[in-house]
């Protein structure tokens, strides 16, 4: 039958070269196919992955807006209120109350949003916070009395807690796990700007006569607010609180949108699921929530403490009375003109908002307790020396170039770590039942300690000097040291319901043994 085929194809060698010629270019044709299939698959996934993380990026940007509203103020006062002062012509006690009272205020917008943030959402609360501190920042810059200047600062404060409280928790819950301690820092980073672009605004604007100068600073804070009217147009709401609303094919939609791998899509959301207590057709408990946190079981008393107690550290080592009146930090040292104390103010913002950076990129490659031990020992240290020098070396050069530095760095070592970290943990390791209204009540200890600090700081600077304040500051940040150390837990790498088996254990409440069993977690994990 070969010979036939030889002679039938005149030329059987040409024809059988031929034919496995043709034999091997289907071969390759068809590896070659394969081999195009995957590349395009390739692509296609990281084409798929860099879109995920830009979305997600862009949820994490436009969520943490509101920040910028709070640190804009924060900065934005610590220079205005020098002119609000000779404008108004107001008293030192009624300078306190009007820098405090903000502080104080938002606790009632963070109490608030947690419960606010169950019933409408997270995305549109964040909207309604947006709102109430437009409304806010209106009445302040038209105030022509103390008086109507109160009332603008009380609707501000109460837009800034709401808005305070909801960012974190609304970024952890729709972040990817490898990327949520540096997504969840987003609305420190805010912050930071927002002081930054306070301070230069207070720089660009002083000078303008005294009656229109500060209302110009107040006036400029409206516009990030209207940022975040198009945001809404951008950011899906938060998947696990579709699923605490049974709607469970949404949250699966906006996670395929958060989250790099497809396959992991169904395990997340049944974690999501179970973790809500609707898994199997379960409810939720009938306890309410409120309830349950003013009679927790071991395991949320373990997470309250930690939460209420690292956002109350955050507040009482004196961060918001180094920002507030950095001017009148920096005068007392023996810088005299207003141009040169506000240029430096400027100087401490810049400083703040580029190490708040260093620690987006450091903190889910680190972990969160490594930052944490250097940014309150940093910090402890920077204090001590500030106290130091206002008490030892008077007005001269070396005073005053000491006082700048270690103010600088101690909001140096605050943003590499107590700043961002402590709203990163506040909205990791809670249930997510439970989430919104324990980070609400981490916020209102924050609130309240931010405001004692800043409406007592010019009072008690005056009973003990500036020094002994600052001294007192060194000595509470110390303790934090030591709360870190003892009290809170390594979350790196975990998910938010992993996070929430951590604190599950049955043994006595003991930070060497949480730490230990963290450990172990952590290499399990590895």
């Amino acid at each position: 039958m070969g010979l036939v085929g030889v002679q039938e194809n005149g030329n059987g060698e040409m024809a059988l070269s031929l034919g496995n010629k043709n034999k091997y270019k289907r071969m390759d044709s068809k590896l070659s196919d394969d081999f195009d299939d995957d590349a395009s698959h390739h692509r296609h996934q990281l084409e798929r992955k860099r879109s995920i993380r830009k979305y997600v990026l862009a949820c994490a940007i436009f969520a943490s807006l509101n920040n910028v509203l709070l640190g804009y103020d924060v900065g934005v006062m610590s220079g205005a209120i020098i002119f609000i002062q000779e404008d108004l012509k107001i008293t030192e006690v009624q300078e306190e109350v009007l820098v405090g009272i903000l502080s104080i205020i938002s606790l009632l917008g963070s109490l608030a949003g947690g419960r606010t943030s169950d019933i409408i959402g997270r995305k549109w609360t964040m909207a309604f916070a947006a709102v109430v501190f437009q409304i806010g920042a209106a009445i302040m810059t038209l105030a022509p009395s103390f008086q109507v200047l109160m009332i603008g600062r009380v609707l501000a404060g109460i837009g800034i807690g709401f808005g305070v409280m909801i960012a974190p928790v609304y970024i952890a819950e729709i972040s990817p796990t490898v990327d949520r301690g540096s997504l969840t820092s987003f609305p420190e980073i805010f912050i930071n700007v927002g002081i930054l672009l306070g301070y230069v605004s207070n720089y660009a604007f002083s000078g303008l006569s005294v009656h229109t100068n500060w209302r110009v600073m107040l006036a400029v804070g409206i516009l990030p607010s209207i940022f975040i009217g198009f945001a809404l147009f951008i950011i899906p709401e938060s998947p696990r609180w579709l699923v605490m609303q049974n709607r469970v094919e949404e949250a699966r939609s906006v996670l395929l949108k958060t989250n790099e791998i497809e396959k992991e899509v169904d395990e997340r959301l049944s974690e999501i699921v179970a973790a809500a207590g609707m898994s199997n057709g379960e409810k939720n408990e009938d306890k309410a929530v409120w309830r349950e946190l003013l009679s927790p079981s071991p395991s949320l008393r373990r997470m309250l403490i930690t939460g209420f107690g690292i956002q109350c550290f955050q507040q009482i080592t004196g961060i918001d009375a180094t920002v507030y009146y950095s001017p009148e930090i920096l005068k007392d040292a023996g810088i005299e003109s207003n141009s040169k104390l506000l240029a430096a103010t400027v100087a401490v913002g810049v400083t703040k908002t580029a190490f708040i950076l260093i620690a987006t990129f450091l903190v889910d490659r680190v972990g969160r307790k490594p930052l944490l031990y250097v940014s309150t020992i940093g910090m402890t240290v920077c204090l001590f020396t500030l106290s130091l020098s206002l008490a030892l070396l008077g007005n001269g050069q070396l005073g005053i170039a000491l006082a700048v530095l270690c103010v600088c760095g101690n909001v140096s070592f605050f943003s590499v770590g107590m700043g961002p970290i402590c709203w990163i943990l506040t909205s990791e390791i809670f249930p997510l039942r439970l989430r919104a209204q324990a980070s609400a009540l981490g916020a209102v200890g924050n609130r309240v300690c931010s405001g004692f600090v800043a409406m007592s700081f010019l009072s008690l600077s005056r009973t003990i000097t500036e020094a002994g304040t600052f001294f007192l500051f060194s000595l509470l940040s110390a303790l934090s040291v030591l709360f870190v150390y003892t009290l809170v837990p390594e979350t790196k790498g975990k998910s938010l319901e992993q996070i929430e088996l951590l604190f599950q254990d049955q043994n006595e409440w003991q930070g060497s043994e949480v730490e230990l069993g963290d450990s172990e977690h952590l290499v399990q994990k590895a």
